[in-house]
């Protein structure tokens, strides 16, 4: 599907789904429970679904109720290795947090996905995998699809880089399974607020306290240390999703983009997502935004007004490691930030649905946009309601980030430029029905 973007004015009032990192999770510890779980408000994304059919080949159930309510009926006792494979579609989430789990059991267990998944480098998950006394290997180079054969073990420690958080996670989940005490040990952690999002499922559905007092999940302040004990029978729970921080991005650079006034409703104020910290980056600069956490809302202004000149140095420096999947939503607003834009430790950006970093830069520029690739960061140097930028031809790399960033963008052209991108229904990932969603608030945007 290709869609279209033009000069557009918004309005009214929008809410976004739930959140695919907490709906993943919550179907992961679901399946593993024994019992029925519950879940509300749960992310109806690609990647939700491919973990509904992963958990159902591992002895776990689901059922789709009404209000969107999703039932689990856990495996328990009987979670097994599936008799032939795990296909985690597009959803590295799922293969990161799924592969440790089964790893606590016996047996070969193999792990693919789709072009882009089995283009992905999972040499750390299977080095992790290696260190803890599983056998794993990847068929060809490092990538998937990819084998292992365990159980791991919690006598050994993990000593591993932690750039990417996801593995962290699943081994995080995993060690609820096993007799004994689980240290891993960080040299570098990143995307920090994820871990504790792990952390806050855990205790939420493990107990906080072992019986002997002492703390379950522990993570440093500085996240090197991580430690979890096990083992603990996880009891079928009813959980609500909160509203997804990563798609809320998208109708507020919309907006700050098109010089428009809305409101985002149901918008989470747990401070369990790192994403949230795009509302300080943008008022930093400007952006008029009113988040009121007793009505769960987010109220943008039209009067703001996009410049670095009161910032030190008169740039815009954002630290991306903690919270990275924002990087093509802050990319395409920094087009219409009056100055420079400086976005750092995007290296683990690179290794998401693609090379966010390359492919945003190839496709800024493509639109007028000057953008500076360095190894790990990039530079935009943007100008007042994103003078000089036009319309064109772009590329979504089949990434549904890429692709709502790009749409966005679109709204903002002058008057009779307008921008198309392809393959754009990959936006069903994260944020279903996103284009027809935002023309109920005004985008205009045509899909053929």
């Amino acid at each position: 599907m290709k869609v279209v973007a033009k000069k557009s004015v918004l309005s009214g009032n929008i809410a976004v789904p739930g959140s695919k990192s907490h709906t993943i999770r919550a179907l992961i510890l679901a399946s593993m429970a024994d019992g029925v779980s519950h879940i509300s408000n749960p992310l109806s994304g690609d990647d939700c679904f491919s973990t509904v059919k992963a958990i159902e080949k591992i002895g776990g159930k689901v059922t789709f109720g009404d209000n969107n309510v999703w039932t689990v009926f856990g495996a328990g006792d009987s979670i097994h290795i599936p008799s032939d494979f795990i296909d985690v579609g597009n959803s590295g989430s799922l293969m990161y947090f799924l592969a440790p789990v089964l790893a606590t059991l016996s047996g070969k267990c193999l792990f693919t996905g789709d072009k882009s998944i089995c283009k992905r480098p999972v040499n750390h998950l299977v080095d992790a995998l290696n260190t803890l006394g599983a056998t794993a290997s990847c068929k060809k180079g490092n990538t998937p699809p990819f084998t292992f054969c365990g159980p791991i073990d919690v006598k050994k420690t993990l000593v591993t880089e932690g750039a990417l958080s996801q593995y962290i996670s699943g081994f995080m989940m995993a060690a609820t399974r096993l007799d004994g005490t689980l240290n891993i040990k960080l040299t570098a952690p990143q995307e920090t607020p994820y871990l504790k999002m792990t952390k806050l499922w855990l205790d939420d559905v493990c107990g906080k306290t072992c019986a002997d007092g002492t703390e379950r999940v522990f993570i440093s302040d500085d996240f090197k240390s991580v430690k979890v004990r096990g083992s603990v029978t996880i009891k079928g729970f009813d959980r609500e999703v909160p509203s997804d921080w990563e798609g809320v991005a998208f109708p507020l650079i919309a907006a700050l983009i098109s010089g428009s006034s809305i409101t985002i409703d149901n918008v989470d104020g747990s401070g369990s997502q790192g994403d949230e910290k795009i509302v300080d980056v943008l008022k930093s600069v400007g952006a008029d935004i009113e988040w009121n956490k007793e009505k769960c809302t987010l109220s943008v202004s039209a009067k703001s007004e996009l410049s670095t000149k009161n910032l030190p140095h008169g740039e815009l420096c954002i630290d991306i490691s903690n919270f990275p999947d924002a990087v093509c939503a802050l990319s395409a607003i920094a087009c219409f930030i009056d100055g420079k834009t400086v976005i750092t430790n995007v290296e683990i950006c690179r290794k998401k649905e693609t090379d966010r970093i390359k492919a945003m830069k190839t496709e800024l520029c493509k639109l007028g946009g000057s953008v500076e690739e360095g190894e790990n960061c990039l530079i935009i140097h943007g100008k007042n309601r994103g003078f000089g930028l036009h319309g064109g031809n772009c590329d979504s790399y089949k990434d549904h980030r890429i692709a709502m960033s790009l749409a966005c963008l679109g709204l903002g052209l002058s008057e009779g430029e307008s921008l198309s991108v392809c393959d754009a229904e990959c936006c069903n990932v994260s944020f279903p029905h996103f284009f027809e969603v935002m023309n109920k608030i005004g985008a205009g945007f045509v899909c053929k």
